[in-house]
């Protein structure tokens, strides 16, 4: 069972120094990042385990979305766009599907939306696979360079 709080400093600061085995260490923290993941604004809510343990996060609105999304305006507001994270060590584990259902359910019980939406690497077949089996579809493949990203939408 997941728990869900806001964020804390000491939340933040295990969050930015997670490390990820290649191809995924392009979502590696970063302690410059603390500032944001305390942000308000960001929504960032922490996830612990049955024994209270850290084991992700999840963030919901803009945090959640890439600058050339934003940019091509791709980000209106018929949707809440969600983020998350999983503690490095717990991916690859089949853990996937309930950590994001879980945290959708939690959206939907603190943010009422219509609809969900998430951004994610292209490359990441694992998250889009995840993404897929909890309802998720591709709306469109977008990028600055290419198709980096996917837009991907589900009803609340």
């Amino acid at each position: 069972m997941y728990v869900f709080r806001k964020i804390t400093a000491p939340d933040a600061e295990e969050i930015s120094r997670w490390r990820y085995p290649d191809p995924y260490a392009a979502y590696n923290g970063d302690p410059t990042s603390v500032p944001g993941l305390l942000d308000p604004r960001y929504n960032y809510h922490a996830v612990t385990g049955p024994e209270g343990e850290l084991v992700g996060y999840f963030c919901f609105g803009a945090d959640a979305t890439v600058p050339v999304g934003r940019k091509l305006g791709l980000y209106d507001e018929d949707a809440l766009d969600v983020g998350l994270g999983m503690r490095p060590n717990l991916t690859g584990r089949g853990l996937g599907l309930g950590f994001m259902q879980a945290g959708l359910r939690f959206a939907g019980q603190t943010f009422s939306p219509t609809a969900f939406r998430l951004t994610v690497a292209a490359f990441n077949r694992r998250a889009v696979k995840v993404y897929g089996a909890a309802g998720f579809e591709v709306v469109r493949a977008f990028g600055d360079r290419g198709d980096e990203w996917l837009l991907m939408r589900r009803p609340a």
